[in-house]
């Protein structure tokens, strides 16, 4: 199946919130269709801030799509990596805004990545105590998982994620097309969020999956269409439930707490988030098994499908000290302990703690010797 013949018309997964419920659009051609922005509010000026891999790319398509929409349609080029994903970073956002006199009917278009999402989102959420913004996500893992669900944050030296707000987007639009230009490593790192899914909430999804890995890795353009659009319906079913990640939204970190780790301790770009989450899964699935529930054989089968994704499933050697330091800064943590997202059942998944003797056993299991 080609592009072309995904690309009319988009599917399309809602996310469920109220007054502030709003479109998921999937499918290829959509960044440079106009009609892909018809739910967009009405204003004067647009800005869309991207950096400078995604911007070169695809900038000049949107700000054409947009032209009809707005009088003035700016852009905003930002370094493009995790190290960027900071409070200087953030402030190049509020420093176009403001020197451009930007009115709080102004609507921010996220073009990028995750990080990109990220930090505009935070930017939307804060300026004037809130402005529109559109998610245009362009890498597999933003259109799978960050650009749904309202999680916006910048990173801070001792944590991940660790500042930020929950702010819903109107509108997030997922060019199936802009997943042909990603490098093989920011690929990979994507399938580590569509892996997750299984796990979690949906073994059908995870026996698609393994069926499947190939196909994924080698971009055909229907198995990439399918992956982002059950990724979506799962996480829309979890945030319509638990926007503020209360209780049952907290399943979709799973991986997390040790990738965050990982990600802080080698400080941020030296692995990509994915990269870590994949090596994180593998973590939370034998401190899994070491609670019970799951059994040997799934975490082999988990480990091999993560491996056959193109993503690490062996851990620097920080040290336990280390990792345990670093998550207790994670935000599951509750006086000091950490909490981690378990599978207690194949396509199940809770949040508990777990004492510091057996998540020793798991990191000794798990990473590389010091």
């Amino acid at each position: 199946m080609s592009l072309s013949e995904l690309s009319a018309p988009p599917e399309r997964v809602d996310i469920q919130l109220g007054d502030r419920s709003y479109p998921i659009l999937i499918g290829a051609g959509l960044l440079d269709d106009p009609r892909s922005f018809d739910a967009t509010p009405a204003s004067a000026a647009a800005l869309i801030v991207s950096n400078t891999t995604v911007a070169p790319l695809y900038a000049r398509a949107l700000q054409s799509a947009l032209a009809g929409r707005f009088r003035a349609v700016h852009l905003l080029e930002l370094p493009d990596g995790e190290a960027y994903k900071n409070l200087q970073t953030l402030n190049l956002i509020f420093d176009e805004l403001l020197g451009r006199g930007s009115d709080r009917k102004t609507v921010l278009f996220a073009l990028g990545g995750g990080v990109v999402g990220d930090m505009t989102g935070f930017a939307a959420a804060s300026y004037m105590r809130g402005v529109p913004f559109v998610q245009v996500p362009t890498t597999l893992l933003a259109q799978v998982d960050s650009s749904v669900g309202g999680k916006t944050a910048i990173n801070h030296p001792l944590g991940k994620n660790m500042i930020g707000a929950f702010y819903q987007p109107q509108l997030v639009v997922c060019d199936l097309a802009t997943l042909q230009t990603l490098p093989p490593r920011e690929l990979s790192a994507g399938l580590a969020e569509v892996i997750k899914y299984g796990p979690i909430h949906d073994m059908a999804f995870l026996d698609w999956i393994e069926a499947n890995i190939d196909a994924l890795v080698a971009r055909e353009p229907a198995a990439l269409a399918h992956a982002v659009k059950r990724s979506c319906e799962i996480k829309a079913l979890v945030v319509g439930q638990d926007e503020r990640e209360t209780g049952l939204r907290a399943i979709l970190n799973f991986g997390h707490t040790f990738g965050h780790a990982i990600e802080s301790g080698l400080g941020y770009g030296e692995w990509l988030h994915g990269e870590a989450v994949g090596c994180g899964m593998v973590m939370a699935a034998r401190l899994s098994q070491r609670l019970g529930g799951v059994d040997a054989a799934f975490v082999e089968r988990l480990t091999r499908l993560i491996e056959r994704a193109g993503l690490p499933t062996v851990g620097p050697a920080l040290g336990a000290d280390r990792y345990l330091e670093l998550m207790r800064v994670d935000k599951k943590s509750e006086a000091g302990e950490i909490r981690f997202v378990v599978i207690d059942r194949p396509g199940s998944a809770v949040v508990r703690s777990a004492p510091d003797a057996l998540v020793r056993e798991v990191l000794a299991q798990s990473c590389a010797p010091r």
